[in-house]
C-alpha cells in the first residue's frame, strides 16, 4: 500500500499543488487532499489556532485537522522564499511549528524549508529533503522534482489561457493539459479580482464571489491569468521595489489591468488583520483615484463576514458600473 501525503486545500495550494503533487506522485506516494472548505473545517480552524491569526491561517488549522486522521504524513513546508530577494508572509515562516503546538497527536510533518532568496538551486534542495521520506535514491527523487517543475508549468500556462487556478487544477485532474482550449468566460463586462489566491478561489470564505459575479454576467480575471514578466514590469513603477511576492503580484496586476481596455472595475480583496493586505489595497486604491478611469470595490472578510453584505455590495457594484457604461 503506498504511502499517503496529506496536503490542505488552503494558503499556497492555490499556487504551488501541482508541483507538490507531481513530485510526490513520481515517488509512488499517493496524494490526499482535505476536503472543501466548510462551516465546521473554519470553526475546528478558529478554535484550535491561536487568537491573532488572520482567517487563512485559521482556516488552515482546519484543513490540517481534517486531514491529521486520514493521512501518514503532513506536508506543511516553511516558507520563506520564492524568488530572489523577495520573501513570503512571516505566517508561513512560522506555520509548522504553529500547526505542532496546536494540534496534538499529528502524524510526522514533512516541513521542508523553501528559502530562495538568495539561490534558486535552494528550491531543488528543499525537495531533497523531502524525497528522503520516501527513498534514498538521489536518481529517483531528482526526476521526482522534474516532474513537479513539469506540473507547475503546465499549470502556469492554463492560467495564461484564462483558467483560475482551481479551475486549472481541476483540468489538469482531469487530464486536459493541451493548449487546445479556453475556458468559457461570457459577460457584458470584465472585473480584475485582485486579492490573495487563499481568499478569492475558497468558495466558503469569499462567499462563492467568483460565481456571483459570473451569475451577474461579469467575466473575472485575477492576478494569476498574468505572466511573471507582466507582473515584474508593471510593479516596478513603484519608486521602491516590493519585497513582499505575494503584494507585488496584487500591485503589478492592478496596475496592469487599471490600463487595459478590457476592464471594466477592479474589486481588491482582503483578509482583516493582515498587515501587508491593509497597505497594497490603499496603494491600488490612491493610484485609481488619481486615474479616475475604474471604479474600486475594496472588500475584507473573516470568520464573521455575512454573504447577504457581500451580495448587496456586489449588485451595488456591477449596477453602477453598467450605469455609467450607459451613461458615457
Amino acid at each position: 500500500m503506498s504511502v499517503k501525503v496529506g496536503i490542505p486545500r488552503a494558503l499556497l495550494y492555490y499556487y504551488y499543488f501541482p508541483m507538490w503533487s507531481g513530485f510526490f506522485k513520481a515517488l509512488g506516494a499517493e496524494v490526499i487532499l482535505s476536503q472543501n472548505t466548510t462551516k465546521g473545517i473554519v470553526d475546528k480552524g478558529v478554535k484550535q489556532s491561536v487568537d491573532d491569526a488572520c482567517l487563512p491561517v485559521k482556516l488552515y488549522f482546519g484543513h490540517v485537522l481534517d486531514l491529521k486522521d486520514r493521512v501518514d504524513y503532513l506536508f506543511i513546508p516553511r516558507m520563506v522564499s520564492v524568488e530572489r530577494k523577495e520573501y513570503i508572509c512571516p505566517k508561513f515562516l512560522g506555520l509548522p511549528d504553529m500547526i505542532r503546538h496546536n494540534i496534538p497527536d499529528l502524524p510526522p510533518i514533512i516541513d521542508i524549508t523553501v528559502n530562495m532568496s538568495r539561490k534558486q538551486k535552494n528550491l531543488f534542495k528543499a525537495f531533497a529533503e523531502a524525497g528522503r521520506f520516501f527513498t534514498s535514491n538521489p536518481l529517483a527523487v531528482r526526476k521526482a522534482f522534474y516532474r513537479g517543475i513539469e506540473e507547475q508549468e503546465r499549470f502556469y500556462r492554463l492560467n495564461e489561457l484564462g483558467y483560475l487556478p482551481h479551475e486549472s487544477i481541476e483540468q489538469m485532474n482531469m487530464g486536459l493539459v493541451k493548449q487546445n482550449f479556453s475556458p468559457a468566460q461570457a459577460g457584458d463586462m470584465t472585473v480584475a479580482l485582485v486579492g490573495h489566491g487563499y481568499n478569492i478561489y475558497d468558495s466558503y470564505i469569499s462567499m462563492n464571489l467568483i460565481e456571483k459575479l459570473r451569475s451577474m454576467g461579469v467575466s473575472v480575471v485575477t492576478p494569476d491569468n498574468l505572466t511573471g514578466t507582466i507582473i515584474e514590469e508593471k510593479s516596478a513603477e513603484l519608486p521602491k521595489k516590493m519585497f513582499w511576492t505575494l503584494g507585488k503580484r496584487m500591485i503589478g496586476s492592478a496596475f496592469h489591468y487599471m490600463r487595459s481596455d478590457q476592464i471594466d472595475g477592479i474589486i481588491h480583496v482582503a483578509s482583516f488583520g493582515c498587515g501587508p493586505d491593509s497597505f497594497t489595497g490603499e496603494i491600488i486604491e490612491r493610484h485609481l483615484r488619481r486615474r479616475k478611469n475604474l471604479p474600486f470595490l475594496n472588500l475584507t472578510i473573516d470568520e464573521h463576514t455575512g454573504e447577504a453584505g457581500i451580495i448587496t455590495r456586489l449588485e451595488a457594484y456591477v449596477d453602477m458600473i453598467r450605469w455609467r457604461r450607459a451613461a458615457q
